[in-house]
């Protein structure tokens, strides 16, 4: 007998956390801190529950994959919207990682924000959050697919600006709205395309009819190669450029993906979306959210799949994004900036899985990835809470004795992060690495070398960066007592950066309200470093465990048809590969499923972490370590002096390669001197020569005109005589 999963049980998971949110956000008066807080943690737990039992159907329960329209929008002739969902073993996993890791910011935000009078609102606008989420990921069709992804956009942005009294909060989040809208105009385009070429935005419709895009004549003429002046046809090229349908679809469907999931040039966003609460960061900005645009290539890999063009293009950006965005977290100095660029390059990471081929290890990373790098934002915020909302990290140290929970976990997150051997972060990192030589390999294109070697050297910057956090932040001398020093007799506005001055700032005044919290100083003694309260522990210990065990028991399952010990099924056939995503993720070539060649040398995740300290990711992490230990323990002084010697350098990742002025002087700057342009064009010339102009032409005419009318009888006689003559004259020159 064939099971199905309930209808009734899927639409729960998804209103669940809107229930909650309406009840917090509209009712928050009259129910309080503690029925809004109850409520919202309910409803999440319960979407928690429920999506982790239809993952268990889907794994072992015998339910079949659910794909059905729950109500309709309208129908227009052929087309019609609706509501709908799709799930299958990709959505499930989501569901889970999304409820889960929500949950427990649910319960950290407790801690985190329980002296601040936005406290209901917070908590409506994150469940809000989770039931966007869940409508992204459990939608069967494009249009509820953009009303998701604009949906988490617009919590995004409310979360951002959540202390909107603060102007770097407000200019943060009209950043990240205006940047987003740029990829979201790309990814309209190519839903409109979908629309175009299928004539339906349903996910198996059109997943079931895209080879029709691999077609010859599936293909787009975008330039004759000529150019027409003053009526003047030139040839520029010999023939007219031509692309295929499919490079266009896909292309703009990533732009969508860029703007979300922050790739270069969209990226830039994300670090400054910092000026949010810590516990929207780790939900929104880490672990769900930006995410979102993974998830949304996997799930259009059969069209991906038809276009090398747009894959290499998908490449490219995410090589680019890993290694150059994980340069600059090396001269930050707020602790949760380098969190915030950290997570761009593991964007990056996973954006080159998929630019490979390698999708099961892109939403792979991206589950491992929402645990560890949850845990390091969620871990950053308690060493805020307990710095008394300090962040910058030069004016801390030594503080593993005053925090010990918050120590080991954010030690578990940042060596899962590095990649190293046994942590979940080591598993899909050195797949995604393994993938993109595999591809440089077999493919011999210039773009796929470069992919590789930017992973590549993104490790020893990752090492690098993270190692630094960890050592500014928890060992070494107790800086926060001279830091307290300074700004007590100087008011210690020190060197670092306006940027992470501002994140400062903000933290110590909109955490506790927005004028009455600045403790950090004024002669009151130096406050101690203390361990927060176990509503903000607990989640961190929760995110270790899967930080640590996750990566070891879900690589063989998860990618490879293994069990967790890595053996084959009894039946498998020898050189097909049943995954967690067979079936999701299918390949029209099977030569060209990266995963599929790399399971041949999987043999277990033991195996594969020895492996694994046989590579050079390994010696890389290592190297990146040492490094770390020599400027931040051993010899802090040459910190320094590496930063005099590599001056212009550090100013260029200070400057963040010039894409804040690019975008805000540039584009921005550049769209209100065109609008001073067009209004001094409209004024000068439209209103003031041509409109204006001709109605004091007709007025001057009118004056003169008015001249010759004396009202005397004689000037008219005088004139017609006058007149006369003329005429006479003209027909004599005429008629001789």
């Amino acid at each position: 007998m064939e099971i199905t999963l309930s209808k009734s049980l899927l639409i729960a998971v998804v209103l669940a956390p809107l229930i909650g949110s309406i009840i917090a956000g509209l009712f928050g008066r009259q129910v309080g801190r503690i029925g809004a807080q109850t409520v919202t943690i309910l409803g999440v737990g319960a979407s928690c529950i429920m999506s982790s039992y239809v993952l268990y159907m889907l794994l072992w329960g015998g339910a079949q994959p659910y794909n059905e329209n729950i109500y309709t929008f309208f129908e227009v002739g052929q087309y019609s919207a609706h509501v709908g969902f799709m799930i299958d073993k990709l959505t499930a996993m989501m569901m889970v990682v999304v409820t889960f890791v929500s949950f427990l910011v649910h319960v950290y935000t407790i801690g985190y924000m329980q002296d601040d009078p936005g406290y209901q609102r917070f908590f409506s606008y994150i469940s809000l959050f989770t039931f966007s989420m869940l409508t992204l990921v459990m939608s069967n069709n494009f249009l509820q697919l953009f009303f998701g992804w604009e949906a988490v956009g617009l919590v995004s942005y409310l979360l951002i600006g959540f202390w909107f009294k603060r102007p770097t909060a407000i200019f943060a989040n009209m950043k990240a709205f205006l940047v987003n809208r740029v990829g979201d105009f790309g990814f309209i385009l190519g839903i409109a395309g979908v629309l175009w070429v299928f004539g339906s935005l349903d996910y198996a419709t059109v997943f079931a009819n895209a080879p029709i895009l691999g077609s010859p004549q599936a293909q787009m003429q975008i330039w004759s190669g000529a150019i027409t002046l003053f009526g003047t046809s030139y040839q520029v090229l010999d023939a007219p450029v031509i692309w295929s349908i499919a490079t266009i679809i896909c292309i703009c469907l990533f732009i969508g993906a860029m703007g979300k999931s922050a790739q270069v040039p969209l990226h830039v966003w994300l670090p400054d979306s910092m000026e949010g609460p810590t516990p929207i960061s780790a939900l929104i900005h880490a672990a769900t959210m930006v995410t979102a645009g993974i998830f949304m290539v996997a799930r259009m890999s059969p069209l991906f799949e038809l276009s090398q063009t747009a894959l290499n293009f998908v490449l490219f950006i995410g090589a680019t994004t890993a290694f150059f965005m994980g340069l600059i977290g090396i001269v930050q100095n707020d602790i949760k900036r380098v969190v915030a660029y950290s997570t761009l390059s593991q964007l990056g990471y996973m954006t080159v899985a998929l630019g490979v081929s390698a999708y099961s290890g892109a939403v792979y990373h991206l589950m491992t990835h929402a645990f560890f790098k949850a845990l390091l934002f969620l871990a950053a915020g308690s060493v805020i809470i307990g710095m008394h909302h300090e962040q910058d990290m030069r004016k801390m140290g030594g503080l593993r004795k005053y925090m010990p929970i918050t120590f080991v976990t954010m030690w578990i997150g940042t060596l899962a992060l590095v990649g190293t051997p046994f942590f979940s972060g080591f598993y899909s990192k050195d797949t995604i690495i393994e993938a993109a030589q595999h591809h440089a390999h077999v493919s011999h294109s210039w773009v796929a070398t470069y992919g590789y070697w930017a992973v590549l050297g993104g490790v020893i910057v990752t090492s690098f960066y993270s190692f630094r956090l960890l050592f500014l932040t928890f060992h070494g001398k107790e800086r926060f007592r001279d830091a307290h020093d300074d700004h007590a007799h100087a008011h210690g506005h020190d060197d670092h950066a306006a940027d992470a001055h501002a994140v400062d700032a903000h933290a110590a005044d909109a955490h506790h309200g927005d004028a009455h919290h600045d403790d950090h100083g004024h002669g009151h003694g130096p406050h101690e470093p203390h361990e927060t309260p176990w509503v903000v522990t607990l989640p961190l210990i929760l995110l270790a465990i899967p930080s640590i065990v996750i990566g070891f028991f879900g690589i063989g399952p998860m990618l490879y048809g293994t069990d967790w010990k890595g053996a084959h099924a009894e039946h498998a056939i020898p050189g097909q590969v049943h995954s967690f995503f067979t079936g999701i993720v299918d390949f029209y070539n099977p030569s060209r499923d990266t995963i599929g060649a790399l399971a041949e040398e999987f043999h277990g995740p033991v195996a594969f972490a020895l492996h694994g300290m046989m590579a050079p990711a390994f010696f890389l992490t290592v190297a990146g370590f040492l490094l770390a230990v020599l400027f931040y323990l051993w010899k802090p002084e040459l910190a320094g002096k590496a930063r005099s010697t590599f001056a212009p350098l550090v100013s260029v990742l200070e400057n963040k390669y010039g894409f804040d002025k690019l975008w805000i002087g540039g584009f921005a700057g550049g769209g209100i001197k065109l609008g001073k342009v067009s209004r001094a064009i409209d004024t000068n010339i439209v209103d003031g020569v041509v409109v204006n102009g001709s109605a004091r032409l007709i007025d001057l005419a009118a004056n003169l005109l008015r001249r010759t009318q004396s009202g005397f009888l004689y000037h008219y006689a005088f004139a017609m005589i006058i007149g006369l003559i003329a005429l006479l004259g003209v027909l004599m020159h005429y008629l001789r």
